[in-house]
């Protein structure tokens, strides 16, 4: 029968860093050592190792009464610990850790005298964080009746001499693990991680997780079954939890997997900790101190059977690229091994390398603070060439962030570079430089550090979730954003089942208050919340704060359900932080012809989207159509419209015998007008969307160039509101009138826009006003508050095409919002 196999722990500084913590460390140790042999490897306490680092400082600056200071500090940490862990605290323990701190205070005291700490001696400091842990751990187990001691790492691991990253004779160590390992009977052995020793016994420490290195190290000479590492979080999660709100433990990774995680820098991983365990077929799990229960991550040679595992999203920060371009391609230059040998020889790590397929160009990824280093050393290498003008000078983008994917998966699926780039595409990040390695398992690319936050949520989003993730930000709550609202309401569980789209309403603002929630707003009490405690005071015109915070949402989306004045300068500012825009609002749009391109030019200079086909027929769909007719190449030469709903109803209204007056009443109560219903009633409503009409056409006019004649006396329609419907009472018989004429000739009124954009020598024109039309025509049979577009064209000229329907109203318009919400998300979701 087969001995039991050692499991290996490890605990990190987190864990052991307060009583409620050190006694569930306790606690897990004599649960788990009642199922076979357990080793225990612990790392210094809490902030212990950020300490000693300071009193070494200290002391080498010649402050020893601060260095001894910080050492109190250090003490106190571990002495209040075991006292409110230990069962009988007794003196003899204090006096332990005075005792085996009484050296570091020699240390110090010799490191001061000589204003010198050497990286042998800086070890030495560092080492005492590990070393207190664990002499203190075998006490606390041995008083909850678990059996165990203390066993010193520097007599097992075995290393060279270079202090601060020492490399470990693997051979050896695992032969003085096995060794000891018959010594320790059935008592739990607690080692201390991170330190160890060259051969001839001074101490040296393994760098960058080197407490995890060292339980691998020791479950590689135990043959261990596990290893387990015992943390402050769940696990591995698919991405940064800082960044990504939505980000989650991964369950399962192959051991590849996690090198390559370890490889672009994820803290809880490092390559010489995977090693060990790659080698021995070793697991590696990953769990939560104080959340026992929890699976975690487990990491090993299978990995996750499952096909839609989830893949990782990992970001190494504060990086430099720096660019080498050869101006005279020669087979003997070898540009890509010289600069990377240049660089190993001048001790600089390089992140992520990138070579164009003939070797011309190469790009390096480098820790910014090496940058000027590295550009010294490239400098050196290629001098001469740089002399002679065969290379171009070199350039240094920083700062820099190497956002990469990890996922076995990747290698036996299509298009995975192809959703990476398009989903950081379509919220304009732009990719500096990428690489992917032979085995498809990881992708990377480098982005702008401005970028990082919007590229890890935008590409989380695009791998691991089975919603796309949309943002709004609504301005207005009144008839349109009300109906879109409820829409939304109505349509939530539908967009997630049908479209995939996980909406969420992360910020309203009305004229004078806004508030805002990442986690998104209850539909069905958001008038709550804009009045509520947490709503800011915060008009249309201070907007900016609150755009900074919807830039880190997923897909962001400003959607303005307004009619205020001076919105191109908030959309101007969403386009320049990643936010796609979708508008009802017509004001920014016919902005004079200069203003106008400039705002267009914006969005398309950012990566974002502006929609607006609400801007003409709410939800019909005559900007796509129109769109559609220039980019096909078909010559428009002439658009007659009915292109107001309030006046196509009041029109019909009157027709029918209503008083003017009582028409416009109505249709402001059955949200057919504009806020204001002196747009409607001037005209200049539908002369801006005549405008808007012909600036797709690629006209470069202004609303000064519309011939607009108001449906109602002009200076009616400059009065108060409350002077314009006493107007209108007066003007109820001469309306009369007209319809009286209109109906004796069998014609009928409307109000219609004519655009001709001008053949040869003509210039292009757009008429809008008041119009008698014949029976029999399209415009004639229009009811309520339908609109009608008609489109005389190259091809559609004997049969007109022509856009018919209701084109006023708060429910279309919001349908058609909507509409162009979902035109964004699902372009960004590649369906």
């Amino acid at each position: 029968m087969n001995s039991p196999r050692f499991r290996v722990m490890k605990f990190g500084g987190s864990s052991v860093g307060s009583p409620p913590r050190l006694r569930q460390v306790v606690q897990l140790i004599a649960q788990h050592s009642r199922s076979g042999p357990l080793a225990v490897v612990v790392s210094a306490m809490g902030d212990t190792t950020d300490w000693l680092l300071e009193a070494a400082s200290l002391a080498a600056a010649g402050n020893l009464e601060g260095a001894r200071a910080v050492l109190w500090r250090i003490t106190e940490l571990a002495k209040s610990n075991v006292a409110a862990l230990h069962p009988s605290p007794s003196t003899a323990l204090a006096a332990r850790i005075d005792l085996l701190l009484a050296p570091l205070q020699l240390l110090l005291q010799g490191i001061a005298l000589t204003r010198e700490c050497s990286p042998a001696s800086k070890d030495r400091v560092l080492s005492y964080g590990e070393l207190l842990t664990s002499t203190v751990l075998p006490e606390l187990l041995q008083a909850a009746g678990v059996e165990s001691r203390f066993c010193d790492s520097r007599a097992l691991i075995v290393t060279d001499d270079r202090f601060g990253a020492a490399r470990v004779d693997v051979e050896r160590t695992r032969a003085f693990i096995q060794e000891a390992a018959h010594t320790w009977g059935n008592a739990v052995p607690v080692l201390p991680g991170f330190i160890a020793a060259t051969p001839d016994g001074r101490t040296t420490t393994l760098g960058r997780n080197g407490s995890d290195y060292t339980a691998a190290l020791v479950a590689q000479g135990l043959a261990a079954s596990e290893v387990t590492v015992w943390t402050d979080v769940l696990g591995l999660h698919t991405a940064d939890p800082d960044l990504v709100a939505d980000a989650y433990p991964v369950a399962h990774l192959t051991h590849g997997e996690g090198l390559e995680l370890a490889a672009v820098g994820v803290r809880m991983l490092h390559a010489r900790t995977m090693i060990p365990l790659i080698e021995s077929g070793i697991p590696l799990r990953i769990r939560n101190t104080m959340s026992p229960e929890h699976p975690g991550t487990l990491i090993d040679a299978v990995g996750s059977l499952d096909g839609q595992r989830p893949t990782c999203i990992a970001t190494r920060e504060d990086l430099a690229l720096l660019d080498i371009e050869v101006r005279k391609l020669s087979d003997q230059f070898q540009l890509g091994e010289r600069a990377l040998s240049a660089l190993r020889q001048a001790d600089v790590t390089v992140w992520m390398t990138a070579q164009s397929s003939n070797g011309q160009s190469i790009a390096v990824v480098v820790p910014r603070p090496d940058a000027e280093r590295a550009r010294t050393a490239l400098e050196s290498e290629l001098a001469q060439e740089l002399a002679r003008r065969e290379v171009e000078p070199l350039k240094i983008r920083q700062p820099v962030t190497l956002l990469t994917l990890v996922a076995e998966a990747m290698g036996h699926g299509v298009n995975v570079a192809g959703r990476f780039f398009r989903a950081l595409g379509g919220v304009g990040v732009n990719v500096k430089a990428i690489a992917q390695g032979a085995s498809s398992r990881s992708i990377s690319c480098v982005v702008d550090a401005s970028d990082t936050a919007i590229a890890v949520r935008t590409t989380h989003a695009a791998f691991n979730l089975a919603h796309q993730q949309v943002s709004v930000f609504l301005l207005g709550k009144g008839t349109v954003g009300g109906q879109l609202l409820a829409q939304l309401r109505a349509q939530e569980a539908q967009l997630r089942e049908r479209h995939g789209i996980a909406l969420r309403v992360v910020g309203i603002a009305d004229s004078r208050r806004a508030v805002f929630d990442a986690r998104g707003l209850p539909l069905d009490r958001i008038e709550d919340r804009l009045s509520g405690g947490d709503a800011r005071e915060a008009g249309l015109s201070r907007l900016v704060p609150l755009l900074e915070e919807l830039r880190r949402q997923p897909v962001p989306i400003l959607v303005d359900c307004t009619a205020a004045a001076g919105m191109e300068a908030v959309y101007t500012q969403a386009f320049q932080r990643g936010i796609h825009v979708v508008a009802a609002n017509k004001k920014p749009l016919a902005l004079p012809w200069a203003e106008h391109e400039q705002l267009l030019a914006e969005a398309q200079r950012h990566h974002v989207a502006y929609h607006y086909e609400t801007t003409v027929g709410a939800s019909l769909p005559v900007i796509e159509t129109l769109s559609n007719l220039v980019r096909t190449g078909d010559t428009v030469r002439l658009i007659t419209a009915s292109l107001s709903g309030t006046l196509g109803y009041l029109c019909n209204e009157l027709m029918a015998g209503v008083p003017l007056s009582v028409a416009v009443r109505t249709a402001r109560e059955r949200g057919f007008t504009e806020p204001d219903p002196r747009d409607d009633l001037s005209g200049i409503d539908v002369a801006r969307k005549a405008l808007i009409l012909a600036r797709e056409l690629g006209l470069p006019l202004s609303l000064s160039d519309v011939a607009l004649e108001s449906f109602v006396p002009a200076d009616l329609c400059t009065a108060p509101v409350d002077v314009l419907h006493k107007g209108l009472e007066a003007l109820d018989g001469t309306y009369s009138e007209k319809v009286a004429r209109c109906r004796q000739t069998g014609t009928v009124l409307r109000y219609l826009a004519r655009i001709a954009p001008g053949r040869s020598g003509e210039g292009p024109i757009i008429r809008v006003g008041p119009t008698v039309v014949e029976a029999g025509q399209p415009a004639a049979d229009l009811r309520g508050a339908e609109s009608l577009i008609s489109f005389t064209t190259t091809r559609h000229s004997d049969y007109p095409l022509t856009v018919r329907g209701a084109g006023a109203g708060g429910a279309v318009t919001a349908s058609g919002l909507l509409a162009d919400i979902l035109r964004i998300s699902q372009t960004l979701r590649g369906r």
